[in-house]
């Protein structure tokens, strides 16, 4: 077996239980079956795009990736926001966070080609000037350290590692300081507390389940080691960062937007054509 088919087995049964357990913590709190089906949804569509991706992998997708990201989060910020802040498109009654979307898609694009080339790094740069903007500080983290991890091992000269490193740092201290007045939605933000409350043997099941789907990308490193360091270090800080804010916890809570775009990462990342930029 691959390294990208150990990944994605891997990750399908980690990420399909993590959000099972999210759908009964969710189930067991009296929230409807139509809120917590969606997730199952889009772990199922997640899936068949994942593979799709695994089999379309190409110098081309990665470009088209790391222009799309920017011009998504764009969307964002002309489209209707909730108290100031602007993460979301709707796509008729469904609100899409772009960022949560687009950035695995990315972080392994990023890889891919800022190997060789510097205006993928402009693009990623751009990109968290977005996130600033909008503001979502969990999302500036997790790809500012996937950006630092993957500056760090790549080609560029010393000054600009260290520069673009120096300008993510500070880009994620520009979003955590932009006032972010949302308050979080128990069944989204605050899924591990719910969890708590029905057992702490529940909380720490769900919690072990996400840490253990977010740890999956390090499987594929002996294909593509600099995109598995970066997907799975957006994967970690994308779980860690809703202990700190109203952030959606990915896969565990009712929120699509995180399932279908940790499985784009996963398939992009699993894609056997992605070896050649392998540093």
């Amino acid at each position: 077996m691959s390294p990208g088919q150990r990944l994605l087995w891997a990750y399908g049964g980690l990420s399909l239980a993590a959000v099972g357990a999210g759908c009964a913590i969710a189930a067991a709190h009296g929230v409807p079956v139509g809120v917590w089906a969606r997730d199952l949804a889009a772990w199922i569509l997640g899936l068949g795009a994942a593979l799709l991706l695994t089999r379309v992998s190409r110098p081309t997708v990665y470009a088209a990736c790391l222009m799309a990201t920017p011009l998504g989060l764009a969307l964002t910020l002309v489209s209707v926001g909730l108290e100031g802040v602007h993460r979301w498109t709707h796509l008729g009654s469904l609100r899409i966070n772009m960022a949560e979307v687009l950035l695995p898609l990315a972080v392994v694009a990023l890889a891919g080609l800022g190997r060789d080339h510097r205006w993928p790094w402009l693009a990623a740069a751009v990109t968290l000037g977005l996130l600033v903007a909008q503001p979502d500080a969990s999302q500036a983290t997790a790809l500012a350290g996937a950006m630092a991890v993957m500056l760090v091992a790549g080609r560029l000269g010393r000054r600009v590692q260290w520069g673009l490193v120096a300008l993510a740092g500070v880009a994620v201290v520009a979003a955590w300081s932009r006032p972010d007045p949302l308050q979080p939605v128990p069944e989204v933000e605050q899924i591990l507390s719910l969890a708590w409350t029905l057992s702490p043997l529940a909380a720490a099941g769900a919690a072990g389940l996400l840490l253990g789907a977010a740890l999956t990308p390090w499987l594929a490193r002996t294909q593509r080691a600099a995109a598995a360091s970066g997907l799975g270090v957006y994967f970690l800080l994308s779980a860690v960062t809703p202990a700190l804010g109203a952030f959606p916890v990915p896969l565990i809570g009712m929120a699509t937007s995180p399932i279908l775009g940790f499985w784009l990462g996963v398939g992009l990342l699993a894609a056997p054509g992605a070896k050649r930029s392998t540093p």
